[in-house]
């Protein structure tokens, strides 16, 4: 008989195995969640190029990425084209209703779609995709409704994190890191 621990791996694994899209909150998932302003009233954002390239990886083995996100800033989209993800949804006030009309267009179900969060504003997503992810700096509740919360902080590798365990739950991170250890 499995434990309850390895039951829920067991669980967020088979999920795992569903996603075609991945979507990504910003702030405090993609970022440590800081909001940096200079005097000219900019804003400035740090991303970490491990969660970028856990990105390019997933991408790479066929599974579509967006963002979702409140705010609205230049650094994200910038971000966003550099990675080549493929929808970008900024200044986002309801992110279920902006991913419904996603999925519904690319014909997937929530089933289909992963989501990592680490904030109220996120649940109504986090509590309908087949496979929900948050952060260890995410809000408790958020935590409390998530299949998997990672080990790395947001800004700090949770990404990557996430990418490699979907990728290993589909059986693509060996074909993914091959090219790396020739």
């Amino acid at each position: 008989m499995n434990s309850p621990l390895q039951q829920a791996t067991d669980n967020a694994n088979e999920r795992m195995r569903r996603v075609r899209l991945m979507s990504f909150d910003v702030d405090g998932v993609m970022t440590d969640g800081t909001l940096y302003f200079l005097d000219s009233g900019e804003e400035m954002k740090a991303f970490n190029v491990l969660d970028g390239h856990g990105i390019k990886m997933l991408q790479e083995a066929g599974v579509r990425t967006a963002i979702f996100t409140a705010r609205q800033s230049p650094a994200v989209e910038r971000r966003a084209k550099n990675l080549g993800i493929e929808f970008l949804h900024q200044g986002v006030e309801n992110k279920r209703v902006a991913l419904e009309q996603l999925i519904a267009s690319l014909g997937l179900e929530y089933a289909d779609c992963g989501y990592i969060g680490d904030d109220v504003i996120d649940l109504p997503v986090l509590r309908r995709v087949g496979f929900a992810a948050s952060v260890p700096n995410g809000a408790a509740i958020v935590q409390s409704h998530v299949h998997y919360v990672t080990k790395a902080s947001g800004g700090r590798g949770a990404v990557r994190e996430v990418c490699e365990r979907i990728l290993a739950a589909q059986g693509k991170l060996d074909a993914a890191l091959a090219r790396y250890l020739q």
